[in-house]
């Protein structure tokens, strides 16, 4: 049985991107592996965040792991913070990454560009998500085309350590599923639906209410010509919102075109505003649910329990073969 990491960060309201592309596989995945799955908070925190309203997304992401279907009894979820081996083992790596390799990576170019100072945290972060995937020694790591980067870093990182101090740390893979790994905005499909845009109009909240969803979609940007075919290089705006309403409807594509031949936009956005509103109404009552009854935090702390358990043996295996006294 292969061992799965993966995290979100709580630094904004999670998106049917982020449900499509991430939280559905963990469910998957948690049926057929040992799984951990974190809460990023500490992730969160490389740029600036509002204490409270960082306290409540991260009650929130995890109130919607447990909605969403994974299960506790088989899947460990935790908050990052609340494991310190990660902060331990992600200074100890850090002392092994080079400044030209995280000088390299896309997000922080991205996300430094244009400010006249950046926290040192943005910068040695991935340093911390290879600590992440290590302490656990994952095998698989499910991650969006975006942070592809980041393993491979993670990777140079573990191969580093093994030829110095002898072959330890498991080279993790990243798990890509082929259908559903990149939902695009809503305002422009050359973006994958993020919920760090300014923009809320660009993605579709998780928790978002269903006549907001209607009018999101309604809303969404097309293109002159009536025709609801698949084309993601030529029409990648209806694209894109065909590979939402194929998610939603459980239709294929091609069945969807079939379906509205001749139609204009409207009668086509109209139901797949319909079809989105259903596929997340019974996730948002189940988190309503969680939420009321504390479910989550007791999920949160069973979770870090069994973290801890497998963090702070790799961990002190790590500090033995460097050389400290454990």
């Amino acid at each position: 049985m292969a061992r799965v990491l993966s995290g979100i960060q709580p630094s904004g309201q999670l998106t049917m991107g982020n449900y499509i592309g991430a939280i559905q596989n963990f469910v998957k995945l948690q049926h057929e592996h040992e799984c951990f799955f974190m809460v990023v908070d500490l992730h969160a925190i490389t740029v600036p965040q509002d204490p409270e309203a960082l306290r409540e997304q991260t009650e929130a992401v995890a109130a919607i792991y447990l909605a969403a279907g994974i299960d506790p009894d088989k899947s460990a979820i935790f908050l990052q913070s609340q494991v310190p081996q990660h902060a331990e083992l992600g200074w100890l790596l850090t002392t092994l990454t080079y400044m030209g390799e995280l000088e390299r990576m896309t997000q922080f170019k991205d996300k430094s560009a244009g400010k006249e100072s950046v926290g040192t945290g943005l910068f040695v972060y991935p340093a911390l998500m290879a600590a992440d995937i290590l302490l656990y020694n994952a095998d698989l790591v499910p991650v969006g085309d975006d942070q592809k980067q980041h393993l491979e870093l993670t990777r140079d990182v573990a191969n580093r350590f093994n030829h110095r101090f002898g072959e330890f740390f498991t080279m993790p893979d990243p798990y890509i599923p082929e259908v559903g790994a990149r939902i695009m905005s809503l305002d422009d499909a050359s973006k994958k639906m993020s919920k760090s845009n300014p923009n809320p109009g660009s993605y579709i909240s998780l928790l978002d209410p269903p006549n907001v969803i209607r009018k999101k979609i309604s809303r969404a940007k097309t293109d002159s010509e009536a025709l609801v075919k698949y084309d993601p290089v030529n029409k990648p705006e209806i694209s894109n919102l065909l590979s939402i309403y194929s998610y939603a409807s459980g239709q294929s594509v091609a069945a969807i075109e079939a379906e509205y031949e001749g139609q204009m936009y409207g009668s086509f956005k109209k139901e797949l505003g319909e079809r989105v509103v259903a596929l997340l109404e019974p996730l948002q009552n189940r988190y309503e649910e969680v939420r009321r009854n504390g479910e989550h935090l007791e999920a949160l702390r069973r979770g870090a329990e069994k973290a801890k358990e497998v963090a702070q043996k790799q961990l002190d295996e790590v500090k033995r073969r460097m050389g400290f006294v454990v």
